[in-house]
């Protein structure tokens, strides 16, 4: 077993509201749906004393362990001192966050709830890309994950997730699986990466997401016409063709460019709240191919 420390000064403090998982049939539901096979390398994100670990390490080639709490780690080391299991496990201890992950082709976590949304995008973020991911998250961001157009959790999250990856709720599971006991439900989740994602501006997707995503309810048509939005884009605008020889009229007018623009493609009167990734991907498509930027 090799045990790695990728930062210092780790404080106690911060892993406090994490909940240990104790019941063995969620944790067996959890490396079930994973579907682990035996060259599979396995990381497993705040691993507390171990349960999971255990058997995730009967399952696969290797679990690579990333626990913040030394006393924890301390635990987990000794439950497996000894044992053939041992040198199949490799603990890394640090703020996952704040490190690079290592090469692993599952993920299998009950995660620290405050971390859930950063380590998300860092998972789909990563290459090589990795298999799947099976994960424990507070029951309300599960269903921001896997909300569709229409739903009440329909957010920016939503679509950054479903852009990125495959989602799918699994099973719910109660607050007396833990220990102690959270004060919220939680819900387990697989996260497939699509492989190999959308071939865009990133930049440019989020930035038209938050501007969308700031009056959800709201048509574009409304959203387009707001001050502030049209003082960006029109920056945008100029830069991008100062950048390109571009000449832009004197009488150019942005408000008109980008309402003309929405009113060619039918969307004035389409709400970000019902728009799916496809529709986003569209949107982000006409305004670029008319010149109109985000980043």
């Amino acid at each position: 077993m090799r045990c790695i420390v990728i930062s210092t000064g780790i404080h106690f403090e911060k892993e406090k509201g994490q909940h240990i998982l104790k019941n063995p049939l969620i944790i067996n539901s959890m490396i079930e749906k994973a579907a682990l096979r035996p060259t599979d390398v396995v990381l497993e994100v705040g691993p507390g004393t171990g349960n999971m670990t255990v058997k995730l390490l009967e399952s696969c080639q290797k679990v690579v362990a990333c626990e913040v709490d030394t006393r924890l780690v301390a635990e987990l080391q000794k439950r497996v001192q000894g044992t053939p299991a041992a040198r199949k496990l490799e603990v890394v201890v640090g703020d996952v966050l704040k490190s690079d992950l290592p090469y692993f082709s599952v993920c299998v976590a009950n995660l620290p709830y405050q971390i859930s949304s950063p380590f998300v995008f860092k998972l789909l973020l990563h290459r090589p890309f990795f298999r799947c991911a099976i994960l424990m998250f507070q029951r309300e961001f599960a269903q921001r994950l896997v909300a569709r157009p229409g739903d009440k959790l329909y957010c920016r999250l939503s679509v950054n997730t479903q852009l990125l990856a495959r989602v799918s709720h699994l099973l719910k599971v109660g607050k007396n699986n833990f220990r102690p006991p959270p004060k919220v439900e939680s819900s387990v989740v697989r996260i497939e990466p699509r492989n190999p994602p959308p071939p865009i501006n990133y930049q440019e997707w989020d930035g038209l997401l938050r501007m969308c995503f700031v009056r959800k309810n709201k048509t574009l048509s409304a959203i387009f016409r707001t001050k502030g939005v049209l003082e960006l884009l029109e920056k945008n605008y100029r830069i991008y063709a100062s950048l390109n020889s571009m000449e832009v009229g004197k009488d150019f007018d942005i408000k008109a460019h980008v309402l003309k623009i929405l009113e060619d493609k039918n969307s004035l009167d389409k709400r970000p709240k019902n728009m799916d990734v496809d529709a986003f991907l569209s949107l982000l498509r006409d305004f670029n191919e008319n010149h109109i930027h985000f980043s």
